[in-house]
């Protein structure tokens, strides 16, 4: 069974979309998403650097974008389910159905903006904890005030608070944390400091028209799979606000029987963590086109064998 997955905030460089626009159409699909949501991804994709993209209401419509073109790369890709990281759940809810591309850049337009506002009321950041036991590390953050943002899975925590509670961090690490890296993120996504963010995104979420997933929706909330569209949407709203459970993620890909994973572009981050967690099973992440054949191989692979168990 294939799984297609998306990256979250973090996951881009300066140029990374460069060699994705030389693409066949690729230029002219970003520019008439550019021209729909107000902002020049060709732009940010190709000429900015490190600062401008990590300005949040860039990076995820960024990163929905780049996901989207480089899926279409791939050509007719019918996955046994799909996932996204964070902000990567509204490309995954594209890839399933629930929302076509333009309102998914809509709305992920939308959520960038709201959790950039969000994120200047208080000075706060997110720190990745390298090692350590969650049954350890877990409390000791909820001790310092810090929320484990993200829980990704072969042993990665990402803690996310207020720069004081980070600098607590760094002088007071958990038992067993090795190093303790502040990410390149503009603010404490996923945690209470992202609720005024929520109620945007309820107001926008009430002029969308959802669909029903025509594949296996995997939420980041629970690792629960999810049937409805409007359910998908209610839990991308909320989510902003709740700790990503990555970690409960490939439990699911796993118990649904996971024969092959791949990453769209930006890829790396989550298939690195799955080499990890799912021990055995083939990933491919789409980093540039060169790419793409290894991952048509993959999704052959994986294909053939969801007919051979079928």
């Amino acid at each position: 069974m294939l799984v297609l997955v998306a990256p979250g905030q973090g996951a881009q460089t300066p140029g990374f979309l460069t060699p994705w626009l030389e693409l066949p159409g690729a230029a002219d699909r970003v520019a008439a998403w550019s021209d729909a949501i107000g902002l020049d991804l060709a732009h940010y994709g190709t000429k900015a650097d490190a600062d401008e993209i990590r300005d949040t209401a860039v990076a995820q419509p960024l990163l929905v974008a780049a996901g989207l073109l480089s899926a279409a790369a791939l050509g007719d890709v019918t996955p046994g389910a799909v996932a996204g990281h964070s902000v990567g759940e509204i490309t995954a809810a594209a890839f399933a159905g629930v929302l076509d591309d333009l309102a998914a850049l809509r709305l992920v337009r939308t959520r960038g903006l709201a959790m950039a506002e969000a994120a200047a009321i208080t000075q706060t950041g997110m720190s990745a904890l390298l090692g350590g036991d969650p049954e350890v590390t877990v409390p000791h953050l909820e001790k310092l005030g810090l929320t484990p943002a993200n829980v990704n899975g072969a042993g990665q925590i990402v803690a996310a608070g207020t720069l004081e509670q980070l600098a607590a961090l760094e002088a007071d690490k958990p038992e067993g944390v090795r190093r303790v890296v502040a990410l390149k993120v503009a603010g404490a996504f996923h945690t209470h400091h992202m609720a005024p963010a929520v109620a945007k995104l309820e107001e926008a979420a009430k002029q969308l028209s959802p669909a029903a997933p025509t594949t296996r929706y995997v939420s980041n909330k629970d690792g629960q799979v999810v049937t409805t569209g409007a359910e998908v949407i209610a839990r991308l709203v909320g989510q902003v606000a709740n700790p990503v459970r990555w970690d409960l993620c490939m439990e699911t890909f796993k118990e649904l029987g996971v024969t092959g994973l791949v990453e769209v572009c930006p890829g790396g981050t989550l298939t690195g963590l799955a080499k990890r967690a799912l021990p055995g099973v083939p990933t491919v992440a789409l980093k540039t086109p060169d790419d793409l054949d290894a991952a048509r191989t993959l999704i052959a692979e994986s294909t053939s064998t969801d007919t051979a168990t079928a």
